[in-house]
């Protein structure tokens, strides 16, 4: 892995900082959080127009960018700096990554171009709140998640060859705007039982969708209730193997994705505390002259630049093919948030817990993408188990 950035990825970057900086300040990203949409969609548009983000790993056979995770990681450390609400993680690294590995060839003709141009948004919904389970990020994802045949669960059955899907999915990241939906859906009952994917319209009739409130305002999320739904099987006919694979490949991405964009999230945090303690003075000197303070804010530097590391080398791992690691850089990448952002509220005093100041929005993303992907300790155990610390050979 060759650590320094290419001419392309430092102009993706230096466009997409110069972007969020004039767009997404604190004040933007609270009025931009209550819309209807949940984002600004003039910003979405300007960013899929100026960069391509939306499209920015797609193939260039679907009229995308062409670039790889590495290149989609740089432009979520740049989102996460200013907590950008935007289609981003969903359209770009579940749903579109999901229809390449998965889709037919007439099916990602016919649904990635106008994602990667910016005309649709789309997402991944799975039942319940089995999203960590379904990228295989906390654990196998080859169980019966999907509803294993009994009541609840999203079900999916068949007549006269059209597919119906009856169910509940929540938490599904912009599920309330999304225009294209990725249903995992049981089929086959007890006797032929498995995990299938369908392509659902976000106006499809017997849809509804309701936004629910969140923790992190900037991190949408709905509940999907599916009453007799028509849907589109995902893939080659009666071929189901591979679901699973596709969704832990899925995974890998999303999760190096993620890690840079609370990378920058805990940068952004850690730079914010670090220009305030130069300013605020008590007894008579600026706190940050007090050693007590310096090793604080060391200590959240430190934690910051190893998350980085492991982030970038997370992301370069799922585009070579190489040992994948997005688990660890990911559980990392939370931890430094979190950090991150309590040294934040801390150091920032009194004015640092109130509800105008924007370090309570860093604290809400740690806890919120913590309790929808993480916590850390189950991604490392999965990571462990992966790897076979604790097997036999593995001592």
């Amino acid at each position: 892995m060759d650590a320094a950035c290419t001419a392309e990825q430092d102009e993706i970057r230096r466009t997409l900082r110069e972007i969020v900086a004039k767009r997404c300040g604190p004040d933007d990203v609270r009025a931009a959080v209550r819309t209807r949409a949940g984002h600004d969609t003039a910003l979405w548009d300007t960013l899929a127009g100026r960069v391509g983000l939306p499209g920015l790993a797609v193939p260039e056979t679907y009229g995308g960018v062409g670039c790889g995770p590495l290149e989609l990681a740089l432009a979520a450390e740049e989102l996460g700096r200013a907590l950008t609400p935007s289609p981003f993680l969903a359209t770009a690294a579940l749903a579109a990554p999901l229809l390449l590995a998965a889709g037919t060839p007439a099916q990602r003709a016919a649904l990635l171009p106008p994602i990667a141009a910016g005309e649709r948004t789309a997402t991944l919904a799975v039942p319940g709140t089995a999203l960590t389970t379904a990228l295989a990020l906390t654990g196998d994802n080859h169980g019966d998640w999907a509803g294993g045949g009994r009541a609840g669960g999203i079900q999916a059955t068949a007549a006269d060859g059209a597919w119906r899907l009856y169910g509940q999915a929540d938490q599904v990241l912009d599920g309330h705007s999304a225009d294209l939906l990725l249903v995992a859906a049981h089929t086959g009952g007890f006797a032929r039982s498995r995990t299938r994917l369908f392509v659902v319209r976000g106006d499809a009739p017997g849809l509804v969708r309701t936004r629910l409130t969140a923790l992190d305002e900037t991190r949408a999320q709905a509940r999907l209730e599916l009453r007799d739904v028509a849907a589109e099987l995902l893939g080659e006919g009666e071929v189901d193997e591979g679901v699973a694979e596709a969704l832990a490949g899925t995974g890998e991405l999303a999760a190096a994705v993620l890690a840079a964009e609370a990378v920058g999230a805990a940068d952004q945090a850690l730079t914010r505390t670090v220009a305030y303690v130069k300013e605020r003075e008590q007894f008579g000197r600026a706190i940050g002259s007090f050693q007590a303070v310096k090793h604080r804010l060391a200590d959240v530097y430190v934690g910051v630049q190893a998350a980085r590391s492991a982030a970038y080398y997370a992301a370069w791992a799922a585009g070579a093919g190489a040992e994948p690691g997005a688990g660890v850089a990911l559980a990392q990448a939370l931890e430094a948030l979190r950090t991150a952002a309590a040294e934040a509220v801390h150091l920032h005093g009194g004015i640092g817990i109130t509800w105008e100041h924007e370090s309570q929005l860093y604290v809400k993303r740690a806890a919120g993408d913590e309790l929808m992907f993480g916590p850390a300790h189950r991604l490392r155990a999965r990571a462990a188990e992966r790897a076979e610390v604790f097997s036999p050979s593995g001592v």
